[in-house]
């Protein structure tokens, strides 16, 4: 078996196979179709053969569909069969659950990824869990991640920004009785020190969750 990872993002489309280090990427953007996304992974990869596909999608996916447009590219991903695109079998699940799946080193993990808004999952005992936590309300009608997110950085500042992720933190650690949190996304470079309870994540994890989802034991 020989797994392509797609980490499907607003400005790059990064592409990792198994047993290689290399990661290839190709440019994405906001008008970016599925389709298009096949043409641009079949060009990247015309010298990697696979036989199965992981995509990280940014967005939320349900049983392991597509379940809603996403925000920062092209439409007509709802209902897209890329399994039938790709001639293989296809995997897909949020782009922060598959960091979390990645990232995981037992126990109970919740997965908070700092980026354009908040990227949540939890995984217990191998179980992985996507979530959508970041659109609940936290303070003064503002959700989590306009808190926590990058338009809370620039609205709120560093100081006052770290301020916010370390209460978030403190919240939904002590709401799913995490035993640690994994800090991930682009923004969390930008903390001067991080919570109790917490290490930083790497983005080089995703492909390692778009592996784990084939081995046996995960589940979504």
């Amino acid at each position: 078996m020989a797994i392509l990872v797609l980490d499907v993002g607003g400005t790059h489309i990064k592409l990792r196979l198994q047993g290689r280090d290399e990661v290839r990427k190709s440019p994405s953007g906001p008008l970016l179709t599925p389709q298009e996304t096949i043409d641009k992974v079949r060009e990247a990869t015309d010298d990697w053969p696979f036989d199965r596909v992981t995509i990280g999608y940014p967005g939320p996916v349900v049983d392991g569909a597509i379940h809603q447009e996403p925000v920062n590219l092209g439409k007509g991903w709802v209902g897209f069969d890329f399994a039938s695109a790709l001639s293989c079998p296809v995997k897909i699940l949020n782009d922060a659950a598959m960091q979390a799946l990645g990232s995981y080193e037992g126990g109970r993990m919740l997965f908070l990824g700092l980026g354009t808004g908040l990227g949540t999952a939890l995984v217990f005992n191998h179980f992985l869990v996507p979530m959508e936590l970041g659109h609940l309300p936290y303070k003064k009608g503002k959700t989590y991640e306009e808190y926590v997110g990058h338009a809370g950085m620039k609205r709120l500042g560093r100081h006052k920004w770290q301020e916010a992720v370390f209460d978030v933190v403190a919240r939904l650690r002590k709401a799913f009785l995490a035993d640690y949190v994994v800090l991930g996304g682009g923004n969390v470079k930008k903390m001067e020190e991080l919570p109790p309870c917490c290490r930083m994540g790497d983005n080089r994890n995703a492909f390692l969750g778009g592996l784990r989802m084939w081995e046996q034991g995960p589940c979504v």
